[in-house]
């Protein structure tokens, strides 16, 4: 009995050191809440468990790039949620298309070698109410659109191409003639639009050219981007506006093993703009953003926050390589929004970029409308740690009272920079270095796009 008792309790005590070394070893987002297992349980989408498939050649369309087939994708889908739901499998081939509209219980897959391409024209796109840049207007939507859907999947190898030459040369030569036109006035679709939906994945696929943001996704909560490719080109016509993946006031959102390349921001947090945009219900913050393992090539910034967000909590960029990205964080202090970014961590980086932190004023479109001007923003409680970058400049931050950062740590630095220009760090309150290493140099072997990029208007 005095054994029994005794391996009981060396049990109970390897139990407990087992709980704690858990415990100690866990995940945590940057304010120490443990990041939940959702994150790590990744699994590829099994179409066969998604309902009947719907293959576009079975059902009706034609593989021919030439004719615009809307109306008959539209078709398939609304068929398939008739039915109970099931899958719309795109076989290999071209099909052309403007704006579909999935519905609960409908998933997208496209298959290698399978293109869904993008109108061209503009005519081909109705006008509804949808979101873009920080606002709730009416507006032409995404090629792809789910809204208000749980479970909704794209899957697959194949590609969603948004065809957009045409709408860039358009949008360059209107700029040539007005040069303060928005972003919006050259009228442009995006690939994809995920709005007030939850348990969402895309993974797999290749989604590339588009007119205007990539794939932007609005009030969704656990979103997972898997494995995508997505690009828009520099040159020889720059693709403005493309962002790669616009977060706007989402929560549980999951960035992982993704490749980008666009003439805009990666990964953008959106959330709303204007003097009273917190007080807006449109509007929202990003909680729980998690971007890791991805590789980033050219971009105008790996990840920024703004220039349309009010609030963003608990975001995590990590264990990712960078190429001759123009900035690897860009926090934009918008002087007519309440902005506040805290509880953010980059970590464990290597690459290249132009500007390694850069945190300015962003007057774009600046506007009041009629109210009084709000309080100044605040970046507080940011985390850059594990770093081995090269760059032109490392540290771009202005000096001024429009808003506060305080509360920063930089640890374990290994940066070669043209222009380490460390004074500019004096506008951060209580910054907390350890281990920074920033070496000047006289010339980097990486190429940069050489253009001022201090405020660019519309990429």
């Amino acid at each position: 009995m005095k054994l029994k008792n005794t391996t009981g309790f060396i049990l109970s005590l390897f139990t407990v050191f087992i709980f704690s070394s858990n415990l100690k070893s866990q995940d945590k987002w940057p304010d120490g809440s443990a990041i939940p297992k959702w994150f790590k349980e990744n699994k590829p989408t099994d179409i066969n468990k998604l309902g009947k498939k719907y293959i576009l050649t079975a059902n009706g369309m034609k593989n021919d790039s030439t004719i615009l087939q809307t109306k008959q994708l539209q078709a398939i889908i609304d068929l398939a949620a008739k039915n109970g739901g099931g899958v719309v499998v795109v076989p290999k081939g071209t099909f052309l298309i403007s704006s579909v509209f999935f519905k609960q219980g409908t998933h997208l897959h496209l298959e290698n070698g399978a293109k869904l391409k993008g109108s061209d024209d503009i005519n081909d796109f109705p006008v509804v109410m949808t979101r873009m840049e920080g606002q709730s207007v009416k507006y032409f939507p995404a090629l792809i659109n789910a809204d208000e859907l749980d479970g909704f999947t794209i899957s697959g190898k194949g590609t969603l191409d948004g065809n957009g030459l045409r709408f860039w040369k358009s949008f360059w030569k209107r700029r040539e003639w007005n040069p303060k036109c928005t972003n919006m006035d050259e009228m442009r679709p995006r690939i994809i639009y995920v709005s007030n939906s939850k348990n969402v994945q895309v993974e797999g696929i290749t989604i590339k050219n588009s007119p205007f943001w990539s794939t932007h996704y609005y009030k969704s909560d656990f979103v997972k981007l898997l494995n995508l490719t997505i690009l828009a080109p520099k040159e020889p016509v720059k693709a403005p506006s493309t962002d790669a993946i616009d977060i706007d006031a989402c929560t549980n959102f999951l960035v992982k093993n993704c490749y980008m390349s666009v003439n805009d921001d990666a990964i953008a947090l959106k959330g709303g703009k204007g003097p009273k945009a917190d007080q807006d219900p449109n509007n929202g913050e990003n909680r729980n953003i998690l971007i890791e393992d991805n590789s980033f090539g050219f971009c105008h910034s790996v990840l920024t926050c703004g220039s349309e967000s009010i609030h963003n909590y608990n975001v995590i960029l990590r264990n990712s390589k960078v190429k001759d990205a123009s900035r690897l964080l860009h926090l934009k202090m918008r002087p007519d929004t309440p902005q506040h970014y805290e509880y953010l961590t980059v970590e464990n980086i290597t690459g290249n970029v132009k500007t390694f932190l850069y945190v300015k004023g962003w007057s774009q479109f600046f506007d009041l409308k009629g109210e009084e001007k709000p309080k100044s923003g605040l970046a507080n409680n940011i985390t850059i740690k594990n770093i081995d970058i090269s760059c032109e400049t490392a540290f771009s931050v202005e000096k001024t009272d429009a808003y506060l950062l305080k509360d920063f740590t930089f640890e374990n630095f290994k940066i070669k920079a043209l222009k380490p220009e460390m004074h500019n760090l004096n506008n951060i309150q209580n910054l907390k270095q350890k281990n920074v290493n920033v070496t000047q140099v006289a010339s980097l072997t990486q190429s940069y796009d050489k253009k001022d990029d201090s405020d660019i208007a519309a990429k």
